[in-house]
C-alpha cells in the first residue's frame, strides 16, 4: 500500500495551540514554527504527519496530539473542558480536517455510528451503558491500532465507506484481522477514487420513484414528484423552493439554496445546506436525472457555500464571476 502524499492538499492554515504556532494542512498535516528568537528544535520547520504513539494509538509531534492541533487550526478551540475531538472514522491516525469534529464524550458515543455499534458489542445495548458508563472507559472501544493509518483521501472515503456500513448492519466480528477487512478488499488495490466505488453504483431511496447513485446512506427526498408527467425534472424543479428540505436521513437534512438545469436540460443540479449546524462540510450540490422512471440522485460535499456555488454555476455552463476558492471539492 501506498503511504498518504504529505503534500496531497487544497487547504493550508495556521493556528496557536498551547502557546505554539503550527502551520496545518486538510490531509492533516502539521509542521511546528520556531519560537521567537529561539533556535529550531529538531522537529521544527519539518511537514509531518506525527508520530504513532502505540500506548493509545493517536499520532504526535513532540508529545502533542496532532488530531486536537488540526481540529483547533480548521474549527476553532473547543467549545469548552467538556469537549473531545472524534474521529468520525475511528482511525486515530486519520487526522484529515474532514474526519474530525468536536463533540462531548457522551456525543461521540451515542451520534458516531461506529463508536455506537463498538459499544453495543462491548456492552450489550447502549441503555446498558447509559445505565452505567463505567462498563466501558475510551480506551476499550478501540485496542487495536495495527489496522490505523493515515490515509489518502480515496482511502480515507473508502474505509469510512466500509465501516459505516458495518455499522449500519446486523453483522458480528468474524474472524480476520481489522486491517485486511479495510485495506486489503479490491477495491482498495488500486485507490483513485473512481475505483474505490463498490456495485451497485444506484440504490433506491426511501421515497418512491427515487435513486442514489453512489450515494450509500439510505436517504429520503420529499421533493420528488409523483406525478410528473411528461415534464418530469421540470416538475421535480417546481417543487425545490428555497428553504425546502431536499434530503434527509440518518445524519440530518439538507436545504434547498438554489437549483438549476444543465445547458441540454437534462440535468437538474440543486445547491443545500445542512440543517445540522455542526456539519464539517455543510454545503452540497446535487444532481438529478431521469433514468428508467426514476429520479437519480448524486452529490458533492464542500466546506464553503462559494466552493458549492461555484460547482453549481460551472454545471450549468455559465462562467464563474466569484472569487476562487481552495475548499471547493469533496
Amino acid at each position: 500500500m501506498k503511504n498518504a502524499n504529505i503534500d496531497d492538499f487544497q487547504q493550508e492554515i495556521e493556528c496557536i495551540y498551547k502557546e505554539e504556532k503550527y502551520s496545518v494542512r486538510d490531509n492533516g498535516a502539521v509542521l511546528r514554527h520556531p519560537r521567537d528568537e529561539k533556535r529550531p528544535r529538531p522537529t521544527d520547520n519539518k511537514w509531518t504527519f506525527g508520530k504513532p504513539n502505540d500506548k493509545h494509538g493517536y499520532m504526535e509531534i513532540a508529545s502533542v496530539r496532532v488530531h486536537i492541533i488540526v481540529a483547533t487550526a480548521f474549527f476553532g478551540v473547543k467549545p469548552t473542558k467538556e469537549y473531545v475531538v472524534d474521529h468520525i472514522d475511528t482511525n486515530r491516525r486519520n487526522n484529515r480536517a474532514e474526519n474530525l469534529r468536536w463533540v462531548t464524550r457522551l456525543e461521540n458515543a451515542l451520534n458516531n455510528p461506529i463508536t455506537r455499534k463498538r459499544i453495543i458489542l462491548r456492552c450489550g445495548s447502549i441503555d446498558a451503558f447509559l445505565a452505567n458508563p463505567s462498563l466501558l472507559r475510551e480506551s476499550d472501544v478501540d485496542t487495536d491500532f495495527s489496522w490505523m493509518r493515515t490515509v489518502s483521501n480515496a482511502e480515507a472515503q473508502v474505509s469510512k465507506e466500509r465501516l459505516l456500513e458495518w455499522a449500519e448492519s446486523d453483522k458480528q466480528p468474524s474472524g480476520g484481522t481489522l486491517g485486511e477487512w479495510i485495506y486489503q478488499q479490491p477495491a482498495m488495490q488500486n485507490y483513485p477514487a473512481e475505483t474505490a466505488q463498490k456495485e451497485p453504483d444506484i440504490l433506491m431511496s426511501l421515497t418512491s420513484g427515487a435513486a442514489q447513485r453512489n450515494w450509500r446512506t439510505p436517504t429520503e427526498f420529499p421533493c420528488t414528484p409523483q406525478n410528473a408527467g411528461n415534464n418530469t425534472l421540470v416538475a421535480y424543479a417546481d417543487n425545490l423552493k428555497a428553504g425546502a428540505i431536499f434530503s434527509h436521513n440518518q445524519y440530518g437534512s439538507s436545504l434547498v439554496i438554489n437549483r438549476g438545469f444543465s445547458e441540454d436540460k437534462q440535468s437538474l443540479y440543486v445547491i443545500t445546506e445542512s440543517s445540522e449546524g455542526e456539519a464539517i462540510k455543510p454545503y452540497s450540490l446535487a444532481k438529478v436525472t431521469f433514468e428508467d422512471g426514476l429520479f437519480v440522485h448524486a452529490g458533492s460535499t464542500f466546506f464553503s457555500r462559494e466552493g458549492a456555488e461555484k460547482q453549481f454555476t460551472l454545471a450549468q455552463g455559465l462562467e464563474w464571476t466569484g472569487g476562487d476558492s481552495i475548499d471547493d471539492y469533496c
